[in-house]
C-alpha cells in the first residue's frame, strides 16, 4: 500500500524555524532578486514558514535585510577587529591575513551578492545605504587603515597616508568579486581568484615594505 501523499503546505511543517534559518532564506532571496524585488512572503516560503512567523522576528523587510547583513558581514568584521587587536606578528602578515580572510568569508561566497545589491540599489534606499556605510564600509575600511597605520608606526611599512591607501586596496578586490560572480557582462572566467589575491597582495606589500625588507 502506497504511503499517503503529504498535502500540508510547507509552512505548516516548519513552524519552529529558527531565526538563523529565516536569515539564510532571506540572504538567498536578496542575492537572487535584489532588495526592491524581494517580498517577505517569498522569504517565508523559502524558509518553509508562514509570513506571520517571519513577523515574529522581523518588523519589516528593512529590518530583515539589516539582520542579514549584521549576521553575515558585520559579525566577521567584529571578529577581524578583535584579531587585529590581539595580533603580535609582522604587519605584512596581518594585512595578508585580513584581506584573505575577508575574501574567503565574503568575497568568494554568495555574500558578494550583497555588495552588488548595494552598488545597484543604494541610491533608491538612502536609509539602507547609510546603514551599510556605517556598519560595513566604514568599519571595514577602518580595519584596513588600522593595519596600515600599525605597520607605519612599527616601521614595518613605508610612511604613507593609510586613509588614502585603503580604497586603493579595496577597489581591486571589489572588482574581483564582480568578475568572479558574473555580476559584469564581460567574461572574466579565466581569472583564478586565488592567484589574483595572492599576486595582488604580494604586489601591495612590495610597495609598502621598506627597501630590502622581505615580506614574512
Amino acid at each position: 500500500m502506497s504511503a499517503p501523499i503529504e498535502t500540508k503546505p510547507r509552512w505548516e511543517r516548519r513552524k519552529d524555524a529558527r531565526p538563523q534559518e529565516l536569515l539564510a532564506a532571506a540572504l538567498e532571496q536578496f542575492v537572487e532578486r535584489g532588495y526592491a524585488a524581494t517580498r517577505l512572503e517569498d522569504v517565508a516560503r523559502c524558509a518553509g514558514v508562514s509570513k506571520g512567523t517571519l513577523y515574529l522576528y522581523f518588523e519589516n523587510k528593512e529590518e530583515l535585510f539589516k539582520a542579514v547583513v549584521r549576521e553575515n558581514i558585520v559579525s566577521p568584521i567584529g571578529a577581524a577587529e578583535q584579531a587585529v587587536a590581539d595580533y603580535q606578528g609582522h604587519s605584512a602578515e596581518l594585512l595578508r591575513l585580513i584581506m584573505m580572510t575577508w575574501w574567503e568569508q565574503v568575497g568568494a561566497t554568495r555574500l558578494a551578492g550583497i555588495t552588488k545589491l548595494m552598488m545597484a540599489e543604494a541610491n533608491h534606499f538612502p536609509d539602507l545605504a547609510q546603514f551599510y556605510n556605517d556598519e560595513v564600509v566604514a568599519r571595514g575600511n577602518g580595519l584596513i587603515s588600522k593595519v596600515l597605520q600599525r605597520g607605519v608606526d612599527r616601521g614595518e611599512f613605508l610612511p604613507h597616508d593609510p586613509l588614502a591607501m585603503t580604497p586603493i586596496l579595496v577597489a581591486p578586490v571589489i572588482m574581483l568579486m564582480m568578475w568572479s560572480h558574473g555580476f559584469l557582462p564581460c567574461d572574466m572566467t579565466h581569472i583564478d581568484p586565488e592567484i589574483y589575491m595572492r599576486d595582488f597582495i604580494a604586489l601591495t606589500l612590495r610597495g609598502l615594505l621598506p627597501p630590502g625588507a622581505v615580506a614574512p
